[in-house]
């Protein structure tokens, strides 16, 4: 049974940076296509960052060119780091394979941007 467990989360203003982990308790990243999801309140889980296995990452609209997912085989870890963070950010992040497995799904973390 894969764990997937999220880290990084927490309060920061508008404006600030974060950077999320996602670890796992075996070494699944170098054979699969990772996601980082995020569920707000009141809203449906989306997906905001597609980090292929060949290092590429897609991104949704909404964060393009503020948000960098990528990959560290080696350390079996994916990141997402956050820069100019909006108050629309705020949400649960989760990481999860591409496409996600109910099983799969971990804590997550929270992201709160509010000043």
């Amino acid at each position: 049974q894969v764990q997937l467990v999220e880290s990084g989360g927490g309060l920061v203003q508008p404006g600030g940076s974060l950077r999320l982990s996602c670890a796992a308790s075996l070494n699944i990243f170098s054979d699969n296509t990772m996601g980082w999801y995020r569920q707000a309140p009141g809203k449906q889980r989306e997906a905001v960052a597609i980090v292929w296995r060949s290092g590429i990452t897609t991104y949704a609209d909404s964060v393009r060119g503020r948000f960098t997912g990528f990959r560290d085989n080696a350390e079996n870890a994916v990141y997402l780091q956050m820069n100019t963070l909006k108050p629309e950010d705020t949400a649960v992040y989760y990481c999860n394979l591409v496409p996600p497995l109910d099983d799969y799904w971990g804590p997550g973390t929270q992201v709160t941007v509010s000043s």
